[in-house]
């Protein structure tokens, strides 16, 4: 099994739009995709709003998605062509208390890729990219703490060329001498991000030729 986490220093980075972006350009792989989201009790730790996405006991849920509409996140990993989507939702700094779900259905499938920074602290994924854009100022304290983890950065880059940070409090020096990849939205990936995602997943095969029949010739 090949796992791939994408993480980003905030909400609306494209985060979603580099999962699905990926398991599009890669779906010979048989992708099982997770969304993980953490909230506080009520309120959505994504945008500090009253929301739905709250379990009844507000500890933790996971959800399997089947409509392919692309509506939601977890529908686009779908229209993107995963063979399965989950959606976790867990209480504020309770993702433990779903990590034994989460690992049984991880070990129900093949490759995983995730749309969380959490998720690094629970598995070690064969690689783990961080989305940031340097004209969002909101930098999450947990996204910080793992920029030194990230294999690389997907940085949102302006018309001139010329990057200007928003953020105060972060720091990119953790991922000095790592790959950067510049893109442009609504393009976020491209042929750079892929070839970079595919000699990993390659080397991970390579490891395992079991994993290599199974998944190289799907």
């Amino acid at each position: 099994m090949a796992i791939i986490v994408i993480g980003g220093q905030s909400r609306s980075v494209g985060k979603t739009s580099v999962v699905a972006g990926l398991i599009a350009a890669l779906r010979v792989y048989g992708w099982t995709a997770f969304k993980i989201t953490q909230y506080g009790h009520g309120i959505c730790s994504q945008d500090g709003a009253a929301c739905d996405c709250a379990t009844a006991d507000h500890a933790w849920a996971v959800s399997q998605e089947h409509d392919v509409s692309g509506e939601s996140d977890t529908s686009r990993f779908l229209l993107a062509g995963a063979e399965r989507s989950w959606w976790v939702r867990t209480q504020q700094g309770r993702l433990a208390e779903a990590m034994p779900m989460i690992r049984r259905r991880l070990a129900e499938t093949g490759n995983a890729i995730f749309e969380s920074n959490s998720i690094v602290k629970f598995i070690r994924p064969d690689l783990y990219l961080t989305v940031l854009d340097p004209a969002t100022a909101d930098f999450k304290k947990s996204a910080q703490e793992l920029l030194d983890r990230a294999d690389g950065v997907v940085l949102h880059r302006n018309e001139c060329d010329k990057t200007a940070f928003a953020w105060e409090s972060a720091s990119l020096k953790s991922t000095t001498g790592k790959p950067i990849f510049s893109v442009r939205p609504p393009e976020y990936i491209t042929q750079e991000i892929v070839e970079f995602v595919t000699a990993a997943l390659q080397t991970r095969c390579a490891d395992h030729p079991v994993l290599s029949a199974a998944h190289l010739t799907k």
